[in-house]
């Protein structure tokens, strides 16, 4: 029986004329209405026929991940259970309207789990499930409306399903409607994404349930450090526990209250102990059980909420009257060039703010208590980051290159994705055989993105399966899908050995993931069992064949099992002692595990107990890179041998000659390596004479060129080069300290390639080296003295050294050895002036020009009558200019 009462309070109800009108026209509209309208539960059933008004269709409902560091390093593939709160509650809400049960004629869909039927109209499902059933029917040929919810939140496969559908619409089905839900009035961008050529979608808005908000700004008082990587300061959630504390004396009704992470609402949970209220924990791994009882109401026994940003936008939580809001959020931050990310704790933006406020005000007037002043919120970054910004892009650039367009040029995304980020994702994707050269989806791309995994787990079972088996190889991925909890440890065969015998949601969580694994590789193998060859980079774990059955896989225990999957997913991270507890990843990164801390026996987090502090090998599964750390931390990792990190990561393995310059020598030696991992070296003989002189000039460039000879003579030829070149150019050669190093091997010859050794380098004379690089092909170097001459001959007779150290060549020469030159001397073929300092007798500046003319008219006299009576015994005659020059005496000139 439909619940007709309620669904005319919704206020969403008043925007339904408006909306089916958008979609009878132009076929596309922007929905904007607050929390707590109908958005997520009216206007699907109206859209759908279901409540008596409009025609019959079909309504697909996309509800986006609700946590947004879901590929995050700890994380690499989303938490299932988080995905699965906004789309099982949204049906289950409006079948209640509706007057039936879920899996009637409103279902829903998320991985692992469907709950529908041939009567269903309205089906809600993840954006993840939308994207697997858009690559395997472009065309949704029996949805007739397909409804994107909470679209504002702008998580990547919300964005990416976007693109998708209206690259649908417009190319083979102009008649499927599309409309774009938002909590937020900030609309245009959507507006203008989902419009066609000739304007802008129509937004559509509905007006909010008009509940007021008080808000209380609560600061702390003490000092809170700000948030750092993971780290909240305990103050802070000190603070938020009192302010909770505060709340419940204060106000009435239930509280919500925002925290950025599980750890912290388990601390805050803590610290409420004895409070007169069940406290609740709301968070991606909750167990649906704890879901259902927050969205069913306390039945009279109030309630505490602690809640992640899953419950910023979802359905309303009845009773809820208080929201406290600690103002913070986990996003993911990845670094793309090491293959790691980590989760950062931010400050919530202003929009996330608003969001988590409306949530006191659904069903009644409420209060919300910011834990920060009000001068820090005009501070607040006014949106959060979209997540195609600063999310891992592997499984987008896999969706994208199976869509048939590898680089997402055509594609309508609201932000393009980064181009580093984008060309790192397709490193992987082709180190997995997923994408050819091009970038474009190979068949073992196709199937691999058909698992319903990231593409590395996808790699991880689809050849692991061949190797040991499916059921091992699906229990495995689905540990690293979702990882497990801090109490498993960080030995992943421990924590497979646990969640094989353990009780708790998580527990039952893989157990349902791993046999839909396990199903999911059995269909693609009898999609297709002959396995495309490919570059898989494993070596011989890679080249798998069909991976359908239980079996089929060498015998191998846990610890082979568990390393071998790890390391098929993760190949540059498998790691070799450096020392007790330290690693070197093939990445090149090192990692290191956790100190030993209290409590931790064999399967604390890497403390001293652990296995992996003293493994030789391992395969590091999970690990991040916390802020301004020179090491990863190990999260999760099986130990290896060898054998199975070649067999895995066969695509790093290389071995050759290197040769390089190190200490003051040339080391030449044979390499294996696995990556940045020296696996084996030997003395090499006979090196290669390229490899032999590249050293040496890298060992030029390290140490400087002034490991050469370099006598005066050879400091002067360098100057005049260089003043030649700078002053007329070619063929002059550059003779810079970079254009040496490039043309090392042009004027240091075959003096080079037998310099094994710093003193090998000292005996060449670099004057005589340098000369090489003269133009002699043309001609021109035998005019270098003429042009760049290292002596000028005065008119005394003297040839007198030219300074080339600086800008302009200079000539340092006693004033009377120029008596009746006119004429300052000029080189480079007349066209430079030589500057000329004139000297007193003792070699003492006496005056600068670059005009002897002007100097002898003007500037004379000044010199003469100050230097006369101090050089008495020299020549200082009243007209220089017709005197005769001399390097003597008055009284030597007067003897001779």
């Amino acid at each position: 029986m439909i619940r007709h009462d309620a669904l005319a309070q919704l206020p969403a109800r008043a925007a339904l004329p408006a909306l089916r009108d958008a979609l009878d026209g132009p076929g596309s509209a922007v929905l904007c209405a607050p929390p707590g309208t109908g958005k997520t539960t009216l206007v699907p059933l109206e859209l759908a026929g279901l409540t008596g008004a409009g025609p019959r269709r079909r309504v697909l409902v996309a509800e986006p991940r609700r946590i947004a560091a879901r590929a995050a390093a700890r994380r690499i593939a989303a938490r299932a259970a988080a995905r699965r709160i906004a789309a099982r509650a949204a049906a289950r809400r409006m079948a209640w309207l509706l007057g039936e049960r879920v899996g009637e004629q409103v279902g829903f869909t998320v991985r692992g789990e469907r709950r529908a039927g041939p009567r269903t109209v309205v089906e809600v499902v993840t954006t993840g499930v939308l994207l697997q059933r858009l690559q395997r029917d472009p065309e949704l040929a029996d949805v007739d409306v397909v409804m994107l919810d909470e679209c504002h939140e702008r998580h990547l496969d919300a964005d990416t399903s976007a693109a998708f559908l209206l690259d649908v619409r417009e190319t083979l089905r102009p008649e499927l409607r599309l409309v774009a839900a938002s909590a937020t009035t900030d609309a245009a961008g959507w507006a203008a994404l989902l419009g066609d050529p000739d304007g802008s979608a129509p937004v559509v808005e509905a007006a909010g349930v008009s509940h007021a908000v008080e808000v209380v700004w609560a600061p702390p008082e003490r000092p809170v450090r700000p948030a750092h990587g993971m780290r909240v300061d305990p103050v802070l959630l000190s603070h938020v526990a009192a302010v909770v504390r505060r709340a419940l004396r204060d106000q009435a009704g239930d509280v919500l209250c925002f925290l950025p992470g599980a750890g912290e609402i388990a601390r805050v949970a803590g610290q409420l102990a004895g409070v007169d209220a069940d406290v609740l924990q709301v968070h991606g791994r909750a167990p649906a059980e704890v879901q259902d009882a927050v969205l069913a109401g306390g039945d009279g026994v109030r309630r505490v909420v602690l809640a992640t940003s899953v419950a910023e936008s979802s359905l309303t939580v009845p009773g809820v009257r208080v929201v406290v809001d600690s103002g913070l959020a986990r996003v993911p931050r990845t670094d793309h060039a090491r293959g790691l990310s980590a989760l950062a704790t931010v400050r919530a933006s202003r929009a996330a703010a608003r969001q988590r406020a409306g949530r006191a005000g659904r069903e009644a007037p409420g209060v919300v208590y910011r834990c920060w002043s009000e001068g820090e919120d005009g501070r607040l970054p006014r949106f959060p980051d979209p997540e195609i910004k600063v999310a891992d892009l592997t499984a987008f650039a896999l969706q994208t290159a199976c869509w048939g367009d590898p680089s997402a040029a055509g594609l309508a995304l609201l932000d393009p994705p980064p181009a580093g980020a984008l060309a790192a994702a397709r490193d992987v994707l082709r180190a997995i055989g997923a994408v050819d050269a091009d970038g474009r989806a190979t068949a073992r791309g196709l199937r691999l993105s058909r698992l319903g995994v990231h593409p590395r787990l996808a790699r991880a079972l689809w050849d692991g399966a061949r190797e040991v088996g499916v059921r091992p190889a699906a229990e495995v991925v689905a540990l690293l899908s979702e990882e497990p909890p801090r109490a498993y440890g960080d030995d992943l065969v421990a924590a497979w050995r646990t969640a094989r015998r353990g009780g708790d949601a998580y527990a039952a969580r893989w157990r349902q993931e791993a046999r839909r694994l396990a199903a999911a590789v059995g269909a693609a193998g009898a999609e297709d069992t002959a396995e495309t060859a490919g570059a898989s980079g494993a070596g011989g774990a890679g080249q798998a064949g069909s991976a359908g059955g239980d079996g089929g896989g060498s015998a191998r225990d846990d610890d082979g099992v568990a390393g071998l999957v790890a390391a098929l997913a993760f190949p540059e991270r498998v790691a070799r002692a450096r020392g007790a507890g330290s690693y070197l990843m093939a990445s090149g990164t090192r990692a290191e595990t956790g100190a030993a801390g209290p409590g931790h026996g064999s399967a604390g987090r890497g403390g001293e107990g652990s296995r992996l502090r003293d493994a030789r090998w391992l395969a590091i599964a999970v690990a991040d890179r916390p802020v301004a750390a020179a090491s990863a931390r190990v999260r999760l990792a099986a130990v290896i041998d060898e054998a199975t990190a070649c067999a895995a990561a066969g695509a790093l393995y290389s071995r050759g000659e290197e040769v390089r310059w190190a200490d003051g020598n040339v080391v030449a030696r044979s390499v294996t390596r696995l990556g940045a991992i020296e696996l084996a070296e030997r003395p090499l003989a006979k090196p290669d004479p390229e490899l032999l002189r590249d050293a040496v000039v890298a060992g030029l460039r390290q140490e400087g060129l002034g490991l050469l000879r370099w006598s005066a003579g050879a400091v002067t030829t360098r100057q005049r080069m260089a003043f030649l070149h700078r002053e007329l150019g070619a063929p002059w050669p550059d003779v810079s300290d970079e254009a040496l190093w490039e043309r090392a091997g042009e004027w240091l010859g075959v003096e080079l390639g037998r310099a094994r050794r710093r003193a090998d380098l000292e005996r060449i004379d670099a004057g005589a080296a340098l000369t090489r690089l003269l133009p002699w092909a043309t001609g021109e170097a035998v005019r270098f003295d003429e042009l760049a001459p290292e002596r000028i001959e005065v008119p005394s007779g003297s040839r007198v050294r030219v300074d080339y150290a600086g800008e302009q060549p200079v000539l340092a020469v006693k004033l009377q050895e120029l008596f009746g030159q006119q004429e300052s001397p000029r080189v480079a073929g007349g066209r430079v002036p030589v500057l000329v300092h004139l000297l007193s007798p003792a070699g003492r500046p006496a005056a600068v020009t670059a005009d002897l003319a002007s100097f002898w008219r003007d500037g004379y006299r000044s010199v003469r009558a100050e230097l006369r009576g101090r050089y008495p015994k020299h020549p200082w005659p009243e007209d220089p200019s017709s005197a005769a020059p001399t390097r003597h005496t008055t009284a030597r000139l007067r003897r001779s």
